[in-house]
């Protein structure tokens, strides 16, 4: 096995990074502990689960480190699990806003600025859109997508390797991997674009709340779990990451990325846990409209 034929400097490194993913597993758990403690009961849940991203790609990593076979199952896992978090993310915001009514009543003469990233960013020209219940439900739409069809297309994908018709690594057109990494990629962009467009309505609102650092740690975790992995791939593939017996190029790619992902979200934890563990006061309550004023007056 691979742990058997390491060097002492590879068992000690082996070590660091085991060592790490249970430290940052320690301080996830003592923070949910807080959490359900301190928080109220509407956003414990969702807070909880944003917060267990990094832990669980760092664990799902660690164990693909260890086992090299299980690489595709733990990748499949942390994908999956960060496909809720990006959906739990969006609700968050919509939480701290003191839920949909109240951001209904904030924003009732806003509008949403669609002409952000990653879809149409470069689209200026594209109109505002009201922000009334039912962009709310397609903005959570867009998000739950990818929530419920990222599992269903890692069932796929263990399915057709169960029975030699997937290999993750070919990418031919007759090959099914590059088909449902494609589809994969449109589901995320569609997923990603929701959570900016929220992002850019009600950074200035919660700024209090620290939503621009706890934003910046989502993207982190977005960019390292999936821009950086995939390059690391496409540099296995075009032979640029060297085999070394008795890792393949790819295989040698996959433990790469592994290693990086236990320090990178290592750090991510402990800084999630200065963000996210604390209390901040509740948004003062919108304005009272003209006639919610007026109806308050005539009552006895």
């Amino acid at each position: 096995s691979l742990s058997a034929g390491l060097d002492l400097p590879g068992r000690f490194l082996f070590a660091i990074l085991t060592l790490m993913t249970l430290i940052a597993n320690l301080v996830f758990a003592e923070e949910a502990v807080y959490i359900y403690r301190k928080i109220p009961s509407s956003k414990r849940s969702i807070i909880i689960w944003i917060n267990a991203a990094a832990p669980v790609i760092a664990t799902t990593s660690c164990i693909g480190m260890w086992i090299p076979r299980s690489t595709m199952f733990t990748d499949f896992t942390a994908a999956v699990f960060f496909a809720i978090v990006i959906h739990k993310f969006l609700l968050m915001m919509i939480k701290e806003c003191g839920g949909q009514k109240l951001l209904l009543r904030r924003f009732e003469n806003g509008r949403f600025k669609i002409s952000t990233g990653p879809c149409c960013c470069c689209c200026l020209c594209l109109p505002r859109v009201r922000i009334t219940r039912r962009t709310l439900f397609w903005l959570k739409l867009g998000t739950f997508q990818f929530a419920f069809l990222r599992p269903v297309l890692m069932f796929l994908s263990i399915v057709l390797w169960t029975n030699g018709n997937y290999t993750f690594y070919n990418l031919s057109p007759k090959g099914a991997a590059i088909w449902i990494s494609c589809f994969v990629g449109v589901l995320t962009i569609i997923a990603l674009w929701p959570v900016a467009i929220m992002f850019q309505q009600v950074r200035t609102l919660l700024i209090c709340k620290k939503i621009i650092p706890k934003f910046a740690l989502y993207q982190f975790i977005l960019i390292l779990n999936h821009l950086q992995a995939a390059i690391i791939n496409i540099l296995a593939m075009q032979r640029i990451i060297h085999c070394a017996p008795p890792l393949s190029s790819s295989a040698r790619g996959a433990y790469m990325t592994q290693q990086l992902l236990i320090m990178e979200m290592f750090l991510v934890t402990l800084i999630s846990r200065v963000v996210y563990r604390r209390r901040y006061n509740d948004l003062e309550p919108p304005e009272r409209t003209a006639e919610e004023a007026g109806d308050n007056k005539e009552a006895p």
